[in-house]
Order: C-alpha cells, then sequence, then structure tokens
C-alpha cells in the first residue's frame, strides 16, 4: 500500500525502476504521477512525483548475443550445439557475442545494494532473467538456482524486508490461459536434472548471492522459490 499506516494516511513516496529497453518503459507507462510535498526525516521540504520512472542499464535484460530476439525451438534449430551447452551448465553458459547469467550478477551487484539503502518502497518492471537474479539474492538463494527461479509473466512479486530475509507476496494479473503465445516458453529440460543416485543434485557448493544471508537463515524465511516445472503459470523468458 502506497499509503501510510497513520492518523494522517498520507501517500507515501515509492519509486519507480525500469531497464532502458522500450518493452519495460511501455509497460511502466500506465503507472499514475500524482506530486504532493513530502518532508525528509532532515527536514527538507521536496515535492514528490510518484512513480516516477528511472531507467537503469543495469536492469536491461541479459543479452543473447547472436541469438537475440530467436525463441528457443529457433535456438534449438539453428544453434543445437549452443542450446545443448546451455542446458548442459545454465548458469555459466555465455551465448556467442553476449553474455551468461555470472555477467549479469556482476552488473546487477551494486544495484542490489543500492536497493538496500532505500527506504522508500521500489516498484522495478523488469525481465525475467533480471529479477530471477535480484530474487534469489534478497531471499537467500544458493547462485546456481538463480537461473531457475519461477518468474511468471503478468504477476507482481513483493518482497518487504525483516530480520532474516524477506516476506513474500505474490500476484497473478493474468492467468497464462489468458496471454497471447510469444514462442518463449522455456523447455523443461533446461531444468535441475537428477543425480546418477536418482537423488536431487546438492546447491550447497556454492556461496549466497547475499552472503549475509546463511542457508538457516535462508530455511527460516520459509522460502517459496519453486522451479517453474513447478508452476502452473510459468512463461519462461527468451534467456
Amino acid at each position: 500500500d502506497v499509503r501510510d499506516v497513520n492518523k494522517s494516511n498520507k501517500e507515501r513516496p515509492c519509486r519507480l525502476w525500469t531497464s532502458t529497453l522500450r518493452r519495460t518503459q511501455e509497460t511502466a507507462q500506465f503507472m499514475e504521477h500524482s506530486k504532493f510535498d513530502h518532508t525528509f526525516d532532515n527536514g527538507e521540504k521536496f515535492e514528490w512525483l510518484q512513480f516516477r520512472k528511472k531507467p537503469r542499464r543495469n536492469l536491461d535484460e541479459l543479452y543473447a548475443g547472436t541469438c537475440d530476439g530467436m525463441t528457443y525451438k529457433e535456438i534449438q534449430e539453428n544453434f543445437p550445439e549452443e542450446f545443448g551447452r546451455r542446458q548442459a551448465d545454465k548458469l555459466s553458459y555465455r551465448y556467442p557475442r553476449g553474455e551468461s547469467y555470472m555477467d549479469v550478477t556482476l552488473r546487477l551487484e551494486p544495484l542490489a545494494q543500492e536497493m538496500e539503502r532505500i527506504r522508500e518502497p521500489l516498484l522495478i518492471v523488469g525481465h525475467q532473467g533480471i529479477l530471477r537474479i535480484l530474487y534469489a539474492y534478497f531471499m537467500g538463494l544458493d547462485r546456481k538456482e538463480a537461473p531457475y527461479v519461477s518468474i511468471p509473466l503478468n504477476n507482481v512479486i513483493e518482497l518487504t524486508p525483516h530480520a532474516y530475509g524477506c516476506h513474500e507476496k505474490r500476484y497473478c494479473l493474468m492467468m497464462k490461459e489468458e496471454m497471447l503465445a510469444d514462442g518463449q516458453d522455456e523447455p523443461v529440460t533446461s531444468m535441475p536434472v537428477a543425480d546418477k543416485n536418482g537423488g536431487s543434485q546438492p546447491l550447497t557448493n556454492m556461496p549466497n548471492l547475499n552472503p549475509r544471508l546463511t542457508k538457516r537463515q535462508a530455511s527460516v524465511q520459509e522460502i517459496d522459490a519453486k522451479y517453474a516445472e513447478d508452476d502452473s503459470i510459468m512463461n519462461a523468458p527468451s534467456c
């Protein structure tokens, strides 16, 4: 809620970030931009424009290089070897002349630290690959889990920080059955596979994206970060 829970019921300042790509900025254009006077903690008064759009280049989607703009089926047909390499190691795989999830993690690190310092509610209109990494960081997930976090299209994910991480709520704006097919459904073969003994492959060897959260603290959060394979309204990104 953008209103303070107090007697005055004043509107709270809220921030809005997008990537520099047109599709996120076109989505953000539907936000209302009210103006009101706000006094900061230091006594400084300022006319606040609610949800002022701030494009951030760090939030641009993972660049697929030679495969940019192609569907998964087209990549599999035209670049079968690259498709196989990505399926084998989605975290470290780098598209030809493009980026990997590890590359994007590095460019998002300073932005995540800036987000931790912001006191106002922050809305990010972003891309699924980017949101996966940010979600994994704030929820204390292992780095290897980030590429498989379920970030369905047409959903709002609300993270509220607390002492041991974040409390999560998800709001579905449109069911998958209502969406237009865009050819970007990711094959479930890119999901983590079972080990030779038939069990789940362990993900505990990699450090947390957020070093301040231990595995025990992450479990306290009761994280509901399910893989896209288990999400009934999953629609995976082109990256």
